[in-house]
């Protein structure tokens, strides 16, 4: 079956050959429309997943970074001095919500202060993430959160509280 069919009209007018199919040329528009019905999502999640993801090396930088200085310290004072700085410094890098960081501090020796010479200092950090363009209404922005954490070990110095 031909997709054009002869006309009796003389061949001077445009419409000598008319097309059978009525639909023809809605292809393009067809593409764009479900093209874009597709990108969106695709872009929203590419967004979502850069920021859940820069948020996730931002606390582990955070634990990683604070275990480090606490266990390098040479007192409880300059350690949590440190702590502080650090992570003041790791929120203000990576742009994690101050309101939302949770650091926990702790050691393996049960029996011990902590920390202490030769102990196994653990930092744990914990954040929420905030999805992107959640709108403030109806506290959605409390729902739409992802939580991430992270948690690093270091080995307290053996000089720890000698001066």
């Amino acid at each position: 079956m031909p997709l054009w069919r002869a006309s009796t009209a003389p061949a001077t007018e445009p419409d000598a050959i008319a097309p059978v199919h009525p639909e023809e040329g809605t292809a393009a528009l067809e593409f764009i429309a479900v093209g874009l019905l597709l990108l969106v999502p695709i872009v929203y999640l590419v967004i979502a997943l850069g920021t859940i993801q820069g948020q996730s090396l931002g606390v582990e930088a955070g634990a990683r970074h604070i275990a480090r200085a606490v266990a390098t310290a040479p007192d409880a004072a300059t350690a949590s001095s440190r702590a502080d700085r650090v992570l003041a410094a790791v929120t203000d890098e990576y742009g994690l919500d101050p309101a939302t960081v949770d650091v926990t501090v702790g050691c393996t020796n049960v029996g011990a202060a902590c920390p202490e010479a030769g102990a196994t200092l653990v930092v744990t950090v914990a954040a929420e993430v905030a999805l992107p363009l959640v709108p403030p209404v109806l506290g959605l922005e409390r729902v739409a959160r992802v939580p991430v954490e992270a948690t690093s070990a270091q080995k307290v110095s053996r000089t720890w509280g000698a001066g």
